[in-house]
């Protein structure tokens, strides 16, 4: 029975369930993509050089086939891929982080001391801490 809980248990933690989700998106994007690649980009690529598909594409050395077209799609599909993933993920995700860093303004009301760089009252003429002359803002 213990082995059973261990096991629930795992299955239930944060991390696996995480992972289990992000990679059913994975498929789901790489499906999307996929898709976006057969359907849209080659019929392009086909429209311009002839051919539909590359998988076709093959050569023969001593009886040994080689499918270079499959690698072609394999190829188009990876960088296409990474593409829609950098545009679609990392590009927002990045703009998202860049925002929540950023400082807050500077309040108008204080400024520095600049002897002891103490925060004084923007309107103050001594420093409460060094007592220094401040002078203008």
């Amino acid at each position: 029975m213990k082995i059973m809980n261990d096991f629930k248990q795992f299955l239930l933690r944060g991390n696996f369930v995480d992972t289990a989700v992000a990679l059913v998106m994975a498929l789901a994007v790489f499906a999307v993509v996929t898709a976006l690649i057969q359907d849209m980009i080659t019929p392009i690529i086909a429209a311009m050089f002839g051919k539909p598909d590359f998988s076709a594409l093959t050569f023969e050395i001593n009886k040994s086939m080689f499918r270079y077209g499959a690698f072609i799609n394999a190829l188009i599909t990876f960088f296409l891929t990474a593409a829609a993933m950098f545009f679609f993920v990392v590009v927002p995700m990045n703009t998202l982080i860049a925002l929540s860093r950023k400082e807050p303004p500077a309040d108008p009301t204080t400024r520095k001391c600049p002897e002891c760089l103490s925060e004084i009252p923007a309107d103050a003429r001594r420093c409460a801490f060094c007592a220094s002359e401040v002078r203008g803002k």
